[in-house]
């Protein structure tokens, strides 16, 4: 009974808590939701949806089966059609144009399969369509006039082909206008652009209303073809004079090539504001702009039965450079495919200039001597000889141009080991990184950021900083001793490839190991530093101990001998003469423990300062003669005791040194406070006789590098021609402050090219 009653007890709470909870439902399927809701779930669909996992849109695939069925009628109905007969109504070959729709529905549903109400996708739809259309309607009117002209729809083919057709001229003004993002210009532009559109909108409206005899008049002298007089060519003639139909046809025809000013001009405005992303979308539209360049100007080469052609070439072109920039603007390295472009169009215009000009040199100088066959031999030779360096030499020049120098890595590796081998200092070798790396990738900012010893960062720049930024770090062993800083979004670079990003870490090893040399300098540098401190701090402190302790000691000592001396009882005259030589002994110690004193740390350091001990020591060593001045520039007061006691050693030896060996009149000393470099300058000059040719540095010298060196500075000997030598010791108070604007500024427009 009890298990009875627990379990629907159980069961009710279970079933009450499932009711209590919210249902949770699967968000809904959008890549159904163009599809009609009783078409769902059929197993074409699903079949359809598992194989292409993305959002179908019955529009554009609806636009795309209109585009290829009438490509199809007009393939299968021009192939009855003779190509003369189609010139004679001046009608173009049957199949070009029904492709180029194809290609433009292709292009449409492709962007509509990634975004279903990109205005774009629809527009390349819909001109799809018409196009293909266009051509079918082309190919009827040809087949209805020559050859059956009891079958209906000739008049309707010849209004929709000469009349409507002339709308397809809005595609590239809306085109230029929409592209990436399919929104038009705001502000004031946009009513620029509409009147653009206007603009374009005026030919084909006019020809919708104007009477065929003055719209082929205007466009063509000839007159309108015999077989399409039996047509009604004017089913929407508005009757107005022939001279007020001819005139808006000229201007409307005039307004179009002006209709495509303010869109070229939105364009350019978006390419030079456009970054990351947005501007590799850009990118495939120039690079379909240069295409068809090339192609145009190559038709212009050929028969004008080509010309059809090319222009359905670079309509192809666009459409598809406009799909894959939408959809997939990292599909290829457009980087590269338009530096390709570039060189092998340049390429093929100069193959073929060297072709007309070994041909008509060959001819010239031959002559009769060889047939036409011989010489294209012998120019396709000469040209083959110049193709492959030619080709090397472009592609180099027009890859460095457009990304930099990574496509050589070991030019940039080599050429920055040889470069950090010149720079001096750890400042340049970190400006020398930063240079290499922005040369390689052709961006316009690097930052080389290092921790120093002191805590302090070190931040040496190439380029102006933006407003955004991304860092990666400089590992040196497992530990993070840096940052390279790169602009958060890089112009024109979109993507990096495999070779590029292993370029890219190589650099950044080297960006270690410049780092890392250059803390290890500053370790070093502040290690001797301590060093030379330490030893300064106890020479101070034994100073003081035998000053004040055995000195007094001693003071004692000779003082109580001296009681002893006169107090002595039983040979006073003995005990006189040890006493006396007691005192004499203590004193010569007094006297080595002053000497000793003074070799530590020059009392004058202490009672007259800096200049006041190097003024003397000129007092002790002036002889007659010779005039020796002792400058000061800056505060000397508060250096450190390290630096006193090297500025003074070297400004004594260097003094010393004049008087002996220059036989000079005039001798000055020179100290200078460098705050913007920290350090101390000591510069000793003279009148003398110099140093000689082949002169051998000698131990004071030697001692003069020596002490400079222990506290990381130099000292330099030099001689003037006419006479006198100057000595100049550099030495650090301390560790200089990072200059960032003096290092950014040094960056020249001839070693970055940006």
């Amino acid at each position: 009974m009890v298990a009875a009653t627990a379990t629907p007890r159980r069961s009710r709470t279970s079933s009450a808590t499932t009711s209590d909870r919210p249902a949770v439902r699967s968000p809904p399927d959008t890549r159904t939701r163009d599809i009609p809701r009783r078409l769902r779930h059929t197993a074409l669909v699903q079949f359809v949806m598992v194989r292409w996992p993305v959002r179908l849109n019955i529009a554009g695939l609806a636009f795309l089966v209109v585009a290829v069925a009438a490509a199809v009628t007009a393939a299968l109905v021009g192939l009855r059609v003779p190509q003369a007969h189609r010139a004679l109504l001046d009608l173009p070959p049957a199949g070009p144009d029904a492709l180029v729709g194809v290609a433009l529905a292709t292009a449409g549903t492709a962007v509509l399969t990634r975004h279903p109400r990109h205005p774009l996708g629809r527009l390349m739809a819909v001109f799809g369509a018409w196009w293909a259309v266009d051509d079918a309607a082309a190919s009827w009117l040809a087949y209805a006039t020559m050859h059956h002209p009891a079958l209906p729809g000739g008049s309707a083919a010849h209004f929709v082909y000469q009349r409507l057709g002339a709308g397809l001229l809005l595609l590239l003004p809306l085109v230029l206008l929409l592209y990436p993002d399919g929104k038009m210009p705001t502000g004031w532009w946009r009513g620029i652009t509409l009147v653009s559109l206007a603009l374009t909108s005026l030919l084909p409206l006019v020809l919708v209303a104007a009477p065929s005899a003055v719209a082929q008049a205007t466009s063509d002298s000839r007159p309108i073809p015999a077989p399409l007089t039996a047509l009604d060519l004017d089913p929407l003639h508005v009757p107005l004079p022939d001279a007020v139909w001819t005139g808006a046809l000229l201007v409307a025809q005039l307004c179009v090539p002006l209709s495509l000013v303010a869109p070229f001009v939105v364009v350019v405005r978006r390419y030079r504001s456009s970054a990351g992303v947005g501007r590799a979308r850009m990118r495939w539209l120039l690079w379909a702009a240069v295409a068809d360049l090339l192609v145009m100007l190559t038709i212009r080469l050929l028969p004008n039965e080509f010309g059809t052609v090319g222009l359905d070439t670079a309509l192809a072109i666009t459409a598809a450079s406009v799909a894959v920039g939408i959809v997939k603007p990292d599909l290829v390295d457009i980087d590269r495919l338009l530096g390709g472009t570039v060189v092998y169009g340049a390429l093929l215009a100069l193959t073929l200039l060297l072709d007309l000009l070994v041909l008509g040199g060959a001819g010239r100088l031959l002559g009769p001597r060889l047939n036409e066959g011989e010489r294209l031999v012998i120019a396709v030779f000469a040209v083959a000889i110049l193709y492959a360096q030619l080709r090397h030499r472009l592609w180099r020049l027009v890859r460095r141009w457009v990304v930099g120098e990574r496509d050589d890595p070991y030019r940039v590796m080599s050429g920055l080991a040889e470069r950090l081998e010149r720079a001096d200092d750890s400042g340049t070798q970190l400006l020398t990184l930063a240079r290499t790396v922005a040369r390689a990738f052709r961006t316009p900012y690097v930052g080389v950021e290092i921790e120093q010893v002191n805590g302090e960062r070190l931040l040496v720049e190439d380029g102006e900083r933006p407003a955004g930024t991304r860092a990666l770090p400089i590992t040196y062993r497992g530990e993070e001793i840096g940052r390279l800083l790169l602009p958060r979004q890089a112009p024109s670079r979109t993507r990096l490839s495999s070779n590029d990003e292993r370029l890219l870490a190589d650099l950044v090893r080297q960006a270690a190991a410049a780092a890392r040399a250059v803390r290890l300098a500053e370790e070093l540098q502040a290690g001797r530093e301590r060093l030379v401190a330490a030893v300064e701090d106890e020479r101070r402190r034994l100073r003081r101990e035998l000053h004040d302790g055995l000195g007094p000691a001693l003071a004692a000592v000779a003082s109580r001998v001296d009681t002893a001396r006169i107090t002595g009882r039983r040979s006073p005259e003995e005990a006189d003469r040890i006493l006396g030589l007691a005192r004499q002994e203590l004193s010569g110690m007094l006297t080595e423990v002053r000497r000793l004193v003074h070799g530590l740390r020059p009392p004058a350091l202490d009672d007259v300062g800096l200049v006041g001990a190097i003024r003397q020591q000129a007092e002790r060593l002036r002889t007659p003669g010779l005039t020796i001045r002792v400058e000061e520039h800056g505060d000397l007061s508060d250096l450190p005791a390290a630096v006193e006691v090297a500025a003074y050693r070297i400004a004594s030896e260097a003094l010393t040194n004049v008087v002996r060996h220059a036989r000079a009149t005039e001798c000055v000393i020179t100290l200078t406070r460098d705050t913007e470099e920290g350090c101390l300058d000591v510069v000793t000059t003279d009148d003398g006789v110099g140093l000689g040719a082949g002169v051998v540095s000698g131990v004071g010298l030697v001692s003069l590098r020596e002490r400079a060196a222990e506290l990381g500075g130099s000292c330099g000997v030099t001689s003037a021609g006419s006479g006198g030598t100057r000595v100049r010791a550099r030495l650090p108070i301390g560790p200089p402050a990072p200059r960032r604007e003096a290092v950014a500024q040094e960056t020249t427009t001839e070693e970055v090219g940006i």
